[in-house]
């Protein structure tokens, strides 16, 4: 079988409808089996052919029939993203995506979304498309220390990926972001301001990166032997008005903490209001320490110390772990952990 292309001066008349593989067949010439092979970047293909019926199929809008695929490769070709709406972190959503997308790029993977509800697990979600079927992979965050849903995972031998760790003996893939070094560093920054109780708005208990600020910020305090705050009344995922609220209250009271490591821009929003409710001044009376994901915060509140997370590399990490492992690649990283990323100034005007 040949893939010499018909000469391309005169391309036949067309019906209208959905693009098919005789259709980019008429147009470049070839047959229909190279045309599917060129589609499924088949080595047998030239790399020239591939590159050509690649081109048609995007001018003309070609899409594969996923049944047609389903029922030859036993594939959807479709992965499922449980996406959680983080109030807390600017950008979450869309940064993850644009992530996922680059890795997704040049695949025949499409994504679909999920919305997954604070407070809820979501394992009915996952069951059902682990049931049914509807995708080759999974991807979800805000994971538990014995989440269920990768405990359904596990058991079913379904590919996934969490964006968070977990306490399972059994390996699993995920991409994580260092919490314990964000807390850490965050905390003795504010000790090296000369701040005397630093206070950390944790994420609720139940999810495990929740532990590791938890245990960044301990380790801190303890090293430097001061005191500290952690309030029980709040957490990342309060409203912004109650986390105000709050530190304006606490501001007016004796002994009132003066360093604050918040693990997001809202919350630190939150913070300075209730803090400049008392009149007090921000690297003056008191500083703040907070996990940054968007460009925001250091525009309008530049005296804020920030710790970068890149959502858009965990995007991409997280697909191209997902990948490897509906591919059965054991060669590629199956768990990755982002480091922060510090940039504080210097101590030289220490209040």
């Amino acid at each position: 079988m040949t893939d010499t292309p018909k000469d391309f001066a005169s391309p036949p008349v067309l019906k209208r409808g959905k693009p098919t593989l005789r259709t980019i067949s008429q147009i470049t010439g070839f047959a229909v089996t190279t045309v599917s092979r060129a589609l499924s970047n088949a080595p047998q293909i030239s790399i020239e052919t591939r590159k050509r019926v690649h081109e048609v199929a995007a001018n003309i809008g070609y899409l594969p029939d996923r049944a047609a695929q389903r029922l030859k490769t036993g594939r959807t070709n479709v992965i499922s993203v449980l996406l959680d709406p983080h109030e807390e972190i600017l950008g979450y959503g869309i940064s993850i995506m644009h992530g996922l997308a680059t890795a997704l790029r040049d695949t025949p993977y499409h994504l679909i979304i999920t919305p997954n509800f604070v407070n809820d697990s979501n394992v009915d979600a996952v069951r059902h498309i682990v049931r049914n079927g509807m995708a080759d992979g999974i991807i979800f965050s805000r994971t538990e220390p014995f989440d269920p849903r990768v405990r359904l995972l596990l058991e079913s031998e379904f590919p996934f990926v969490c964006h968070g760790r977990t306490e399972f003996s059994t390996e699993h893939c995920y991409v994580d972001y260092d919490n314990f070094s964000f807390a850490y560093e965050a905390t003795k920054w504010l000790i090296k301001r000369g701040r005397r109780k630093p206070l950390i708005i944790l994420p609720p208990k139940r999810l495990t990166f929740s532990q590791h600020l938890l245990h960044g910020f301990m380790t801190a305090v303890r090293e430097a032997g001061v005191a500290y705050e952690i309030p029980e009344e709040i957490d990342l995922d309060c409203p912004v008005e109650q986390i105000r609220s709050y530190m304006s209250a606490r501001a007016g009271q004796p002994n009132a903490p003066d360093g604050f490591a918040c693990g997001g821009e809202v919350s630190a929003l939150a913070t300075i209001t209730g803090m400049s409710d008392h009149g007090l001044t921000l690297g003056g009376e008191y500083d703040v320490v907070a996990k940054r994901t968007s460009k925001l915060l250091s525009q309008i509140q530049p005296k804020v110390e920030t710790i970068y997370e890149d959502l858009r590399e965990a995007g991409e990490q997280m697909g191209r772990v997902l990948l490897a492992r509906i591919a059965g690649d054991d060669s590629a990283d199956r768990q990755v952990l982002l480091k922060p990323q510090f940039n504080f100034s210097d101590m030289t005007d220490q209040p």
